[in-house]
């Protein structure tokens, strides 16, 4: 029995390193099937990816909204909450900043810069908070909601820089440049890779001690693991609920701003490339860990920052790796059903 204990505790370890493996290995037969050499094609992939200075560049900017948006979900997750309108809540941050942005001028950076900031983590947050108050006060399911919310905040982001957001003359739907004073600053010179990511850091470190180390992290823990406990317990898991919905919108909102604010500098149609969908898949694999989910940014992150590189230097399809995203999304959740089955029987 002890044996088996042991088992089952090591389960949430290794079935993400199973999973990842599991794809890798079905992505390899996709690469042959394309006429490549998987070890060549994997191995341009991530070494361009981690470790030439561009290409680690490029990652680090491909992470920094990864990463939010996946501590955005998580947090929903720790309390029973699942987060599909990521992708509609990094929209609407980066609504948010270009708004401070564009309208705030002659601003000082130290002030302009969290100001758009705090501008994308509040226009998340009310979207957030929208499927958190319908979820505690009306009982609405809050996947229907969030998985709503996002056709809404693309369109929206979508008639505004049509029209009265479009920068003049514009050849195609975008704003005009936010101010420079309202950008975030380079930290690997001449690469892509903004401070963004080091405010990813911190709120991965900060959403870690909440959790871990807090009373608040104890609350919205006990809501997730029995709510009908947690009420006995006197903790109102209505507020809690909105909370962590609100907080979530708030993290994908910063995705959306440290996008506008570090890298394309104005507000596109297209702002998100379906990050919001891929910080599902981080979530879910990282099973709760705030570490795990870092990690795990990174490698969804290096699979589309070395994509290209793989594609030209092995001749294997860029549509390889969104499979073998998928086919992770896949596998973790097999494993999933496995580890709750054999859990049952311990």
């Amino acid at each position: 029995m002890t044996t088996n204990r042991i088992q089952t505790s090591l389960l949430p370890i290794f079935s993400p390193v199973i999973a990842i493996g599991s794809a890798l290995a079905v992505g390899a037969v996709l690469i042959l099937f394309a006429g490549a050499n998987p070890i060549a094609a994997y191995t341009a992939l991530f070494q361009e990816s981690l470790s030439t200075y561009f290409g680690f560049g490029n990652t680090l900017t491909k992470m920094t909204p990864l990463l939010f948006t996946s501590l955005g979900v998580l947090i929903a997750l720790r309390a029973g909450q699942f987060n599909i309108g990521g992708e509609g809540q990094i929209y609407l941050g980066a609504l948010g900043s270009t708004l401070i942005g564009l309208y705030l001028q002659g601003l000082p950076a130290l002030i302009h810069i969290p100001l758009a900031l705090l501008a994308g983590f509040l226009f998340g947050a009310i979207w957030g908070w929208i499927p958190g108050y319908l979820k505690a006060m009306r009982g609405v399911n809050e996947v229907i909601t969030t998985l709503l919310l996002n056709y809404i905040a693309v369109n929206l982001v979508s008639y505004l820089v049509q029209n009265p957001l479009k920068a003049p003359s514009a050849p195609s739907a975008y704003s005009p440049l936010i101010a420079k004073s309202a950008q975030l600053p380079i930290i690997l010179p001449q690469s892509l890779a903004h401070a963004g990511i080091l405010l990813a850091l911190i709120a991965a470190g900060i959403l870690w001690v909440l959790l871990v180390r807090s009373p608040l992290g104890y609350q919205i823990n006990a809501v997730g693991f029995n709510s009908t406990a947690a009420r006995y317990a006197g903790i109102s898991v209505e507020r809690t609920v909105m909370l962590v919905m609100t907080l979530a919108g708030g993290l994908a909102g910063l995705a959306g701003a440290s996008e506008v604010m570090g890298l394309k500098y104005r507000l596109f149609e297209q702002v998100s490339p379906g990050y919001g969908f891929d910080a599902i898949a981080i979530a879910f694999l990282s099973r709760g860990s705030v570490f795990a989910v870092v990690l795990t940014s990174l490698f969804f992150a290096a699979l589309r920052s070395g994509a290209n590189v793989m594609q030209r230097s092995a001749g294997v399809p860029v549509t390889v790796v969104y499979a073998i995203q998928g086919l992770t999304v896949l596998f973790i959740a097999v494993a999933l059903a496995l580890e709750y089955r054999i859990k049952g029987k311990v």
